[in-house]
């Protein structure tokens, strides 16, 4: 299927490493001109060089911390106009840090806002001007499976992910009219560095072994094992692509089929 991405201008935050960095990989292997944004440039020029080995495309790197307005207006407005616009936005932020209610001080809470929520908002507002201009464009926010049902432990990813997908949900009718789509894509337990340090905390309050832990949790999931990045990336990518023109304000759950509920 071509997904019509050829030539495209895309920018992905939080793409130095895990899912931000698959999904801009297999936007690259479409053909898209890539801009990658993370906090550490040095991580940011390993990822350029992984996906210029696998694709032959070299993204372009911008430094830029989600909880920064300054630094997220910058970074897109760099990116459009060194790309002749933006066409695609891809959301994303590292996790907030786990823990349950009575851990969290009002810090934590504002802290946990500005990562999760806060950037996503901010990173659309700025795309949107360069999305309208050009007719059209496609936005995809990555979260979490806490959107359709908590994760024991993860308070502030469950509240303020749920945040973004009501955030899409509102925007797909505010937007189908200027040819912007609008999703989410949630996964599950993908094979990543965050998940590990996850399991790695629980198997620690719960003095347990890691090993124990993460088996326990696999296996919860019918098809028996964690999925990979890039299974992840495939399913973003077709929805954030240009093949996509019927979807929008829709959560996707990419989990292996953990989550149960209807």
């Amino acid at each position: 299927m071509d997904l019509m991405l050829s030539g495209k201008s895309v920018f992905v935050a939080a793409a130095s490493k895990g899912l931000g960095k698959a999904v801009a990989l297999q936007y690259a292997k479409e053909g898209a001109r890539v801009t990658i944004a993370s906090r550490s440039l040095e991580q940011l020029a390993q990822a350029r060089e992984e996906i210029r080995a696998e694709t032959g495309v070299e993204p372009a790197l911008i430094k830029m911390d989600v909880t920064n307005a300054e630094d997220i207006r910058n970074a897109i407005r760099t990116a459009a106009a060194s790309s002749d616009g933006l066409d695609v936005l891809v959301t994303n932020a590292g996790g907030p840090p786990g823990g349950f209610f009575s851990d969290m001080k009002d810090e934590d809470w504002a802290g946990g806002f500005e990562l999760s929520l806060m950037s996503a908002i901010r990173m659309i507002r700025e795309a949107l001007p360069f999305m309208k201009a050009a007719g059209g464009g496609r936005i995809v926010n990555l979260a979490s499976t806490s959107i359709k049902q908590p994760i024991d432990g993860l308070i502030l990813s469950n509240v303020f992910r749920a945040g973004v997908n009501a955030l899409a949900k509102s925007l797909a009718s505010e937007l189908a009219g200027d040819g912007i789509l609008i999703n989410t894509i949630a996964p599950g337990r993908i094979g990543t560095d965050r998940i590990t340090e996850l399991d790695r905390k629980r198997a620690a309050d719960q003095q347990r072994s890691f090993e124990d832990v993460q088996a326990e949790a696999i296996g919860q999931i019918p098809l028996g094992r964690m999925g990979t990045p890039e299974e992840f990336a495939r399913h973003a990518v077709f929805y954030g692509s240009f093949a996509n023109t019927y979807v929008t304000g829709q959560s996707l759950l990419v989990d292996g089929g953990m989550i149960k509920g209807l």
